[in-house]
């Protein structure tokens, strides 16, 4: 079976039947995550898991406008409140704009990248999609092997959206494991 994303899974707004109410919160809050997990933790943390250059998936191509099989870069990366992943996220950039408008991609390090678009009131965001990711998809499997040894369901939520700066644009998708539900409200 091959994995693969897909792209007709992205909506506007989680269904209300199928999302979990106290993950609905999550999915849809415009604001900074990385801002929203701090205030519910002691101790904040970014596990870096890949940085490089990569070819994303079809439908982040697509929502990036680039061509199928282009190399654009890669950050995924876990965010970790107390000592427990609680996010796994995925960043991919065009490779050309890493050195132009998006350069603080480059130099991150372990620091959040959240913290960076929300700290810059030039960078806009587009709205948020969500999707249930399920083992067809190839970003569900990257989570699941990122959250090891923890076993996850066999569906995980996930959010993503365009950052824009000065016409370039920056695709930002945010998988949430379970252990999410388990932070103070």
């Amino acid at each position: 079976m091959r994995i693969r994303p897909h792209s007709e899974t992205w909506l506007k707004r989680p269904p209300r039947p199928r999302v979990p109410a106290r993950l609905r919160p999550w999915l849809t809050d415009p604001g900074s995550l990385t801002a929203r997990i701090r205030s519910r933790c002691s101790l904040f943390s970014v596990n870096v898991l890949a940085q490089r250059l990569a070819v994303p998936h079809p439908d982040e191509a697509a929502l990036l406008g680039l061509r199928r099989g282009e190399l654009a870069w890669l950050r995924e990366v876990l965010l970790v409140a107390d000592g427990v992943p609680v996010v796994f996220a995925r960043s991919i950039l065009p490779r050309h704009d890493v050195r132009g408008a998006w350069i603080l991609f480059q130099g991150l390090g372990s620091r959040p990248l959240g913290a960076a678009l929300f700290a810059d009131p030039r960078i806009g965001r587009k709205p948020l999609a969500c999707a249930c990711l399920d083992r067809r998809d190839a970003r569900y499997h990257r989570a699941s092997a990122a959250a090891a040894p923890r076993r996850l369901p066999l569906a995980l939520w996930a959010r993503r959206s365009l950052f824009g700066l000065r016409g370039r644009t920056l695709l930002v998708s945010e998988v949430f494991l379970p252990t999410i539900l388990e932070l103070p409200t």
